[in-house]
């Protein structure tokens, strides 16, 4: 499972709810949800101080497998964790001969000291991180790694901002960003890890259309009924075709990766 937005954290009283809303938007997901640019994975493997070919990935909250997908081109013997049925047909169906384990971060349901890699792409922010990064460290060898990374809209840029603005006047109970990127070192600090970090910026071109399919499978979204919902997917069409008439999106990111390196 995955998610992007503007500012703040994971509504805690909303969390589950939010959480299993992926599951009926799991196509429009793997559609239209950003990818990650090959840098990311060159910085995961200089932060780590180790290749991902030949090593053992769990990508937990894999979602649809963006991530695995990108992992196993990068030659991993990478097995995918997702706890949400309907993104795990969806894996199925997209990434045919990737092994999918049904699971959470918070249970991983794996042995001791049996991976290289455990890797979060959006989904760290959904598991308890005091249940959660223990998981990690009793599955990982010694020297693996534990890493999270996401993407998130470059807020510097105006009209990802308004957007922010509008979605968050509208939606003030459910609507949430990324204050897991910040916060996530933090809950690292107890357990003794070597902890790196680095900030990548890319961009994507897509259309509106594109663009708004990706707003329909967040979860703040995702939950709404399609009479809540598409009024405000409607605002947000009219916004972004006043500000790219011709119907293209350039849509800017900011990256942001921690690594943290058990002792060996």
């Amino acid at each position: 499972m995955a998610e992007q937005g503007g500012t703040g954290a994971v509504p805690g009283s909303d969390f589950r709810g939010l959480a299993e809303s992926f599951g009926g938007v799991a196509a429009e997901y793997d559609r239209a949800r950003p990818s990650y640019p090959q840098e990311l994975f060159d910085e995961l493997e200089r932060l780590s101080g180790r290749g991902l070919r030949g090593a053992r990935v769990l990508d937990v909250g894999a979602g649809t497998g963006i991530s695995t997908r990108l992992l196993a081109a990068r030659g991993a013997d990478v097995v995918a964790v997702e706890p949400s049925a309907g993104m795990a047909a969806q894996f199925l169906a997209s990434g045919p001969g990737l092994a999918l384990v049904r699971g959470s971060g918070d249970d991983l349901p794996f042995h001791d000291s049996s991976a290289d890699f455990v890797t979060y792409a959006q989904a760290f922010h959904w598991t308890v991180p005091e249940r959660s990064i223990p998981e990690a460290v009793r599955v990982l060898r010694p020297g693996g790694a534990l890493a999270a990374w996401w993407n998130v809209k470059d807020s510097g840029v105006a009209w990802v901002r308004a957007m922010g603005e509008r979605l968050a006047a509208a939606l003030p109970e459910t609507y949430h960003g990324y204050g897991a990127v910040h916060e996530f070192a933090s809950h690292l600090v107890p357990y003794g890890l070597r902890i790196g970090t680095a900030v990548l910026h890319w961009e994507r071109r897509i259309t509106v259309d594109h663009l708004i399919t990706d707003l329909s499978s967040r979860s703040y979204l995702a939950a709404l009924t399609p009479e809540r919902r598409e009024p405000l997917l409607a605002v947000e069409r009219e916004a972004l075709l006043a500000e790219f008439p011709d119907g293209w999106v350039i849509e800017p990111y900011v990256l942001h990766l921690t690594v943290a390196v058990t002792p060996a």
